[in-house]
């Protein structure tokens, strides 16, 4: 297999490598592959081997680069250390060295799994976006991962592998142009995850073939006629759909796939001189359908404007004979090959200008990635979004024709003239029409944006806006006003407690806050600068905490924590006082049970379960049972929320502490606890053994965020290791 493989690699790169380069890069190989040093993968694949397999998809089916080339063969042997960076720039060029440092970064991110998951998507996308040709290294190398896994027992990550070609991959390449790497990854994908319906079609489709030439036929012969009679060059094939394209029209449209009518297309390809190119393809759109009907809503026309990725073509659908429809894609030579070899050869045709088309697509995913503010999840969800949408095109009112992804809104547009328009937009004119900012845009909208000094981004803005730049952009200015609003509230809480004579204790004010239910400063100085909470209670709550804390000072001797046990006698029911539960379609004042064997508290996230005898029971969602009640018993499964506040509920609660048996520990884990407003220490039992201690502790807390706030401080006790909740 090695030596057919590596004569096929150096026929296809066609002296684009050196023989020198060419003797290197085999000398590395060799003692590679020797060395034994680099693993396979999840699927067993040999490294080498899958570089050179995805070397060739790259020359054959991509574009025949040597960067690119020598990059995908010298990236393994780089990464376990057979070369360094610095040799690959000597030996071969700063270029290669780049494309390599991105590969390796990408082959960081997959060390664990083939999947990327959603914790390291951010430094996959930040390494593809370095080089356009690390993203097109890595389609073709996830195109040779699906070729090749079709009999592999790793069943689990095949599927995980298909459903990122599915959403990821193939709109990837959809959106680079590179059509025909996009159907193969779809196909493959309904073939590892639907295999049952892929045949299905597979043989449906194998079935009607014979059928399906003859009206393909009938229906070119009177086409061919009269274009040679025009003059033209050119030749026509058909092409049927892909199994991936005919299932999803099967969904969309609810029927068999008997039901489905347009199962091909007819593609006309020309022959024309570059400066005849759109002449020619109107002349053939004239002589079609002249012949057959056409659906005026069906033309697209990518010759006048193309598509962001470089896709030209003329597409219509007519009436052909026997009734029925037929799309017919009118291109030349030059269009039909960017369609199909996507952006690799567009570079071919325009030179690297071309490159500079796809700087408006890259940068929008760098903006994405300036938002600390987004979860992975999101920019997953960001980055689909960006990559399955089309584009339209909108007018400036002096006519500048500026693109737009399909779904934009009026204040995506403002903020894509530029940010502080943006941030001022208050609505706008579209063809002549007042419109406000939510209003999306449609293809050849005049556009005109209203501002307003006094107009400010507002939270609900980023439901109205769907673009990377404007989300991104919105969220900076709110997080700004924010901190601006909190840095004011603060000054103006400072002046209250000047007034009133106290010199407050940034410790003890830092316990107030989290015991008032705030996760962070900012949060609490906001509902101060809203008003929501008033300056003078937090001072008069300020001083009930010093009291108190005066009020607990004690004491008691220092001890080691060995055979130390502590009991509370105190009557405390696991039920919530009070309706503060939610259950199912808010009903309230249902009689429930918090379950014992994850003792949930106001602020977890729960669920009800209906027992057979024993009323309603809420757990938490990550309790130790929570699967198997899903898993066995999912119809008694019923929704919960907490409502409203806790009032004087308390919830027990049972923590594991594990640490070095320091003279004091105890006391200092004691008094820390007793220290804290809304909670009590009901039971400590405590044990050491070879300088370690271990115990469990029962405590009642008031909600989860007061919980959260008595670990973080517990872990900060010298000789506390390690606490977890129960």
């Amino acid at each position: 297999m090695l030596p057919s493989l590596v004569g096929q690699l150096a026929s296809a790169c066609n002296g684009c490598i050196s023989d020198d380069e060419y003797h290197k890069v085999k000398r590395c190989l060799i003692n590679a592959a020797a060395d034994g040093r680099m693993p396979r993968n999840n699927f067993d694949m040999n490294p080498i081997i899958q570089s050179l397999q995805t070397a060739y998809i790259v020359a054959t089916e991509i574009r025949n680069d040597r960067e690119a080339l020598l990059a995908i063969l010298l990236h393994t042997p780089v990464r376990y250390g057979f070369y360094d960076g610095k040799m690959i720039a000597e030996d071969f060029g700063e270029s290669v060295a780049t494309i390599i440092n991105g590969l390796i970064k990408t082959n960081e991110v997959y060390q664990k799994s083939p999947v990327v998951e959603s914790d390291n998507f951010k430094d996959l996308i930040m390494s593809f976006a370095s080089d356009m040709r690390v993203i097109l290294i890595m389609i073709a190398d996830r195109v040779n991962i699906m070729r090749q896994i079709r009999d592999t027992a790793n069943v689990t990550d095949r599927e995980k592998v298909s459903n990122e070609a599915k959403y990821l991959y193939a709109p990837l390449a959809h959106k680079l142009g590179l059509y025909k790497l996009k159907t193969e990854l779809e196909d493959l994908s309904v073939k590892y995850l639907y295999h049952d319906i892929y045949y299905a079609i597979k043989d449906k489709l194998n079935q009607t073939k014979a059928a399906r030439d003859r009206y393909i036929a009938k229906f070119i012969a009177p086409v061919e006629q009269r274009l040679k009679q025009s003059g033209l060059k050119f030749h026509i094939k058909g092409r049927t759909k892909s199994i991936h394209s005919i299932w999803n029209k099967m969904k969309k449209q609810n029927v068999e796939f008997e039901g489905i009518y347009d199962l091909f297309a007819i593609r006309i390809i020309l022959d024309s001189q570059p400066e005849d190119e759109k002449k020619d393809c109107w002349v053939a759109y004239s002589i079609v359908t002249d012949m057959y009907p056409p659906n005026p809503k069906r033309l697209r026309d990518w010759l006048s404007v193309p598509k962001s990725n470089g896709y030209e073509s003329l597409h219509i659908t007519v009436m052909g004979p026997e009734g029925k429809w037929v799309e017919v894609q009118i291109r030349t030579e030059r269009m039909d090959e960017i369609a199909e070899r996507g952006l690799a050869a567009h570079w071919r045709y325009k030179g690297i200008k071309s490159e500079n088309e796809m700087d408006g697509w890259l940068t929008s995913i760098r903006e994405a990635l300036e938002s600390n503010t987004n979860s992975n999840d999101e920019l997953i969800d960001q980055f689909k979004v960006n990559l399955y949408k089309d584009d339209v095109f909108i007018f400036t009112p002096k006519g500048d024709l500026i693109r737009m992804p399909k779904g934009s809104t009026l204040l995506d547009f403002a903020f894509s003239i530029h940010s502080n328009i943006g941030s001022h937009c208050t609505g706008g004119k579209v063809n002549g029409k007042i419109v406000p900012i939510r209003h999306r845009l449609s293809n050849g909208d005049q556009v005109e944006v209203l501002t307003s000094p006094s107009q400010l981004p507002k939270q609900d803005w980023l439901a109205v806006a769907v673009t990377s730049k404007a989300r991104s952009k919105i969220r900076q200015v709110l997080k700004e006003n924010a901190n601006k609003q909190a840095n004011l509230a603060k000054e103006a809480l400072q002046r209250k407690f000047k007034n009133r004579k106290i010199e407050a204790d940034a410790g003890l004010l830092s316990k107030l806050i989290a015991t008032m239910g705030f996760k962070d400063e900012t949060l609490f100085y906001q509902a101060v600068g809203e008003g929501r909470l008033d300056a003078n209670t937090v001072v008069d709550r300020y001083i009930e905490a010093t009291n108190r804390q005066s009020e607990s000072q004690t004491d008691e001797p220092q001890r080691s924590a060995g055979s130390f046990d502590l009991h509370h006698n105190a009557n405390h029911q696991g039920k919530a006082d009070g309706d503060i539960l939610l259950i199912d379609k808010d009903l309230k004042g249902l009689d429930y049970k918090l379950a014992k064997c994850c003792n949930p508290i106001y602020g977890d996230d729960i669920f009800a379960y209906t027992t057979s005898g024993s009323g309603i029971k809420i757990h938490r969602t990550d309790c130790p049972n929570a699967k198997t009640l899903h898993e066995r018993y999912g119809y008694r499964i019923l929704k919960a929320k907490w409502n409203g506040e806790t009032g004087k509920s308390q919830f027990d609660i049972i923590l594991k502490v594990v640490g070095q048996d320091n003279i004091g520990i105890v006391t200092n884990m004691t008094g820390l606890i007793n220290k804290e407003t809304d909670t009590v220490l009901r039971s400590i039992s405590i044990t050491s053994n070879d300088g370690m201690f271990s115990g469990m502790m029962t405590i009642s807390v008031r909600d989860k965020s007061n919980l959260d706030n008595l670990i973080k401080k517990l872990k900060a006790i010298r000789g506390v290791m390690q606490i977890e909740r129960s």
